[in-house]
């Protein structure tokens, strides 16, 4: 069940937030860098 929701997370993710996989981490803004973490943080957590 949890990793259901996750998964319709990571899919609502893709479609609306900015990719960031092509930029410099170090060069980011700290709102960039949040929705990259938030991203990353969905994203594992579909996969447990």
């Amino acid at each position: 069940m949890k990793t259901a929701v996750f998964k319709i997370l990571v899919k609502i993710n893709k479609a609306i937030l900015p990719s960031l996989y092509k930029k410099d981490p170090i060069k980011l803004t700290t709102f960039q860098k949040a929705i990259l973490g938030y991203r990353y943080w969905v994203l594992t957590q579909s996969l447990n």
